[in-house]
C-alpha cells in the first residue's frame, strides 16, 4: 500500500481527526477513505451530464477503416 504525505492547515486538521473519531477510525483510516471514495466517483461521469448537450441530431458517426498491423522482425 503507498504511503501518502501532504499538509493542512491546522484548522482541518483537527476537524478531520474529529470526525475520525466520530466514525470510529483512525486518521489515517479515515483519510484514505475519503482519498478513495473520491477518486472512485470521479472516474465516472456526472448523472445527467450527457444531458446538457441535447440529443446529437447530425449524421450518424463512423469509425474508419483501421489500418494494417506494422511486421516487426523477430529478435535475434
Amino acid at each position: 500500500m503507498a504511503q501518502l504525505h501532504c499538509y493542512v492547515p491546522k484548522e482541518i486538521a483537527q476537524q478531520a481527526q474529529r470526525r475520525a473519531s466520530q466514525s470510529g477510525l483512525s486518521l489515517s483510516r479515515y483519510l484514505a477513505e475519503l482519498v478513495k471514495r473520491d477518486a472512485q466517483t470521479s472516474t465516472t461521469w456526472p448523472e445527467g451530464y450527457f444531458d446538457i448537450f441535447g440529443k446529437w441530431e447530425g449524421t450518424p458517426l463512423e469509425r474508419p477503416s483501421q489500418l494494417p498491423l506494422e511486421v516487426r522482425q523477430a529478435l535475434k
